[in-house]
């Protein structure tokens, strides 16, 4: 069988275009309002109180850079020790200011919020969320929070 130029360039295209069709992705819609919802589905469970139930909402690989810890969390364990300690505090958050940022299967939630302790103490925090579409649910894939600089 002879093969020729326009038979060998035509099965090239249609290679590349199953590999194309192969590496399309599916975008899961959300909205500003649900990605706020990610935030209280968070809170929620921080006021659980259980750190199982805050570390369920990150990622496997995700970075937790905390308001209260002096290095990345990046293991589940560190994860879970920090929260372990940080829930005894019975703290609950709330945005005070925000703005949310859509991409295909991510999204970027910044501002600032405000934590009160069981004791009544607060803190307020500026805060970066991005959230991940993993194909059954959205995760935390990294969290920063840090306190405000001391206001001159």
């Amino acid at each position: 069988m002879k093969t020729t130029p326009l038979l060998l360039l035509s099965l090239a295209a249609l290679f590349a275009a199953g590999n194309a069709s192969a590496r399309t992705q599916q975008c899961k819609p959300i909205s500003e309002q649900q990605v706020s919802a990610l935030f209280e589905r968070w809170n929620n469970a921080v006021q659980s109180g259980d750190p199982q139930q805050v570390v369920a909402n990150y990622a496997p690989k995700s970075v937790l850079l905390a308001t209260l810890a002096n290095k990345p969390l990046l293991t589940r364990e560190d994860k879970l020790n920090y929260f372990t300690h940080f829930l005894e505090k019975k703290p609950s958050g709330k945005i005070d200011a925000h703005t949310v940022e859509i991409d295909c299967n991510t999204a970027v939630d910044a501002g600032l919020y405000t934590f009160t302790f069981g004791d009544g103490q607060q803190l307020q925090a500026r805060f970066t969320y991005t959230y991940k579409w993993n194909g059954k649910k959205w995760l935390i894939t990294s969290h920063h929070s840090s306190m405000l600089p001391e206001r001159n």
